[in-house]
């Protein structure tokens, strides 16, 4: 009878093993959101899918909706199951003046339940006229406006983190824009921060948050098509969308 258990515990040993191996292997499900105003939205959604996708194994769904509106509400959050195929989303979209706090929970909401998130650039000043901090809390940072566009060093603060393992000490954005981070919410922890040419502070340009059930990787960088084309910033992109999904 013992050697009979023993024989069972190892078969479902290689089982457990077996699905693990097949989950880590398996593609990504991942949704970009993106659109809106000031950006080349169709020239980034296909340089972010495809430069991510030479690093790690993802199924892409994308919806660009609004335009250049400032102000445009998506139909797909009327759906509260519209996040559930994936492990997931990445926000890069730019509605500054979307302030509805019922719209935006049904946004928030599917990620405090457990969908993980990457938000790239505009999307810290996506529904940036809102009263509520609904989105600014999942976000990780409060941010109104930014500095001139240049090429900022960026000084890494947490080595140690996964997402940041061989991010060079002395990288450079491409011509891009430094946004000013008033407040980094208390789940929050920047990774790495850039400088203000005009007031000598520092704020954090990437950083990862706790929101609810779900991790959020988040960088305000992503202005300028150079930046979303750079290897190095495609590479930290992906593995801030791996650890996201927990497969880091």
């Amino acid at each position: 009878m013992k050697t009979a258990n023993l024989t069972l515990i190892a078969l479902l040993s290689l089982l457990i093993a077996g699905c693990s191996q097949q989950s880590e292997d398996s593609p990504v499900n991942a949704l970009l959101i993106t659109g809106g105003c000031c950006h080349d939205y169709d020239f980034q959604k296909q340089a972010l899918t495809n430069g991510i996708a030479q690093h790690a194994p993802i199924k892409w769904t994308i919806v660009q909706e609004g335009g250049d509106s400032k102000d445009f509400q998506s139909k797909l959050y009327n759906n509260p199951d519209w996040a559930k195929d994936y492990d997931v989303v990445v926000h890069n979209e730019c509605f500054a003046n979307t302030k509805d706090p019922e719209y935006i929970s049904k946004i928030v909401d599917a990620h405090r339940q457990g969908v993980s998130a990457v938000v790239i650039h505009c999307a810290m000043h996506t529904y940036r006229a809102a009263e509520v901090d609904d989105w600014r809390e999942f976000l990780g940072v409060t941010t109104r406006r930014h500095d001139h566009q240049s090429r900022y060093p960026v000084t890494v603060t947490n080595p140690s983190h996964p997402i940041m393992k061989d991010f060079p000490s002395d990288w450079v954005s491409p011509m891009d824009e430094l946004y000013i981070i008033e407040k980094l919410w208390p789940n929050a922890k920047a990774l790495a921060t850039g400088t203000s040419e005009k007031t000598k502070d520092t704020h954090p340009v990437f950083w990862t948050n706790e929101y609810g059930k779900a991790r959020v990787f988040g960088t305000t960088f992503g202005h300028t098509n150079d930046t979303i084309a750079d290897p190095q910033f495609q590479e930290i992109v992906s593995r801030g969308l791996l650890w996201a999904a927990r497969r880091l």
